[in-house]
């Protein structure tokens, strides 16, 4: 039994799927295969179920898979006892970050690490908040870039920037004329939206009170989409609106800025935050991701005033 079979069992456990998890430890799915099934060879139990599709973990499996997620993250404590005693930025670290976010930050992370800390070494994965909380949880990431408050004891949070919020309407609706949009005027049914697994979903419903509102009637088609561009697409040819981070914005072609609209006596921003476990240990490197990320947004977004005006979850 070694570290690297643990982390193999941990991530079938959270893919379900033998191929996604030797595809997120950076391995073959044979690889993967073989060295699960010595450690079932050498345990002499079965620890998934491979007939079941997604696969599942037998009820001895799910002990095992537990006890190997606290093994880690004793072994974890160890390393930690002695890179607390390392004031250098170095060794490897593996960020989650979200699909809303990546995008525009990542390419600037990566220019900054190369740049400012050339000893270390950066494993970022883009992964929904849900499973960027799971990953964290397991020991399989070390920190996670996300939007609003994940108040989970579990880990500590590291407020990094602020961003706005836009409404992007679309040229064939009613409200296109309207140099500012009045929350209360938007129209559930000409809401356009993301898929429930982000969190910016969240805050637009949030934001706009669609929870709170009943749908008026009963539309042909009903779309949501797990990308951000594709609801703008969609908007620039239907009408109603969607609603845009301000990085996302600030990347947007000349025609389509002329679609966007400030909120009328609101400001609504999103928090976001570098959250690690709380038994990791090592500030230096926490420092130098968090230095990283600031340094790869807009001054503006780093005004911890605008914290007043964010949008809960």
């Amino acid at each position: 039994m070694n570290i690297q079979q643990l982390e193999y069992l941990i991530s079938v456990n959270n893919c379900r799927h033998f191929a996604r998890a030797a595809e997120q430890c950076f391995v073959t799915q044979p690889t993967l295969s073989t060295m699960i099934k010595q450690l079932e060879e050498e345990l002499g139990v079965i620890i998934f179920n491979r007939a079941k599709h997604p696969v599942e973990p037998t009820e001895i499996g799910v002990k095992i898979i537990k006890q190997a997620e606290d093994s880690l993250m004793a072994i974890k404590k160890i390393k930690g006892i002695v890179d607390t005693e390392k004031t250098d930025v170095s060794g490897s670290f593996k960020l989650g970050i979200i699909p809303t976010i990546a995008p525009y930050i990542v390419p600037k992370i990566l220019s900054g690490q190369h740049k400012k800390y050339s000893d270390l070494e950066l494993i970022i994965r883009e992964l929904p908040t849900t499973k960027v909380i799971s990953q964290l949880t397991s020991g399989l990431i070390d920190g996670g870039i996300v939007a609003g408050s994940i108040n989970n004891s579990s880990f500590v949070e590291f407020p990094v920037y602020y961003e706005k919020f836009f409404a992007y309407v679309s040229p064939y609706d009613k409200l296109y004329a309207e140099k500012e949009i009045d929350l209360n005027n938007i129209d559930i049914d000409n809401v356009w939206l993301l898929e429930n697994e982000h969190c910016l979903r969240g805050q637009i419903e949030r934001l706009c009170k669609l929870k709170e509102k009943t749908r008026q009637k009963k539309s042909i088609v009903r779309f949501e989409s797990g990308s951000i561009d594709t609801l703008l697409n969609v908007v620039d040819m239907n009408p109603g609106l969607t609603i845009v981070p301000e990085m996302h914005a600030m990347g947007l072609s000349e025609d389509k800025q002329d679609n966007l609209r400030n909120f009328k006596n609101t400001v609504a921003v999103r928090e976001v935050s570098l959250i690690v476990n709380k038994e990791y240990v090592r500030l230096s490197i926490i420092n130098a991701i968090l230095d990283i990320i600031k340094s790869s947004v807009p001054k503006s977004m780093l005004n911890t005033e605008l914290k007043q005006y964010v949008v809960d979850l």
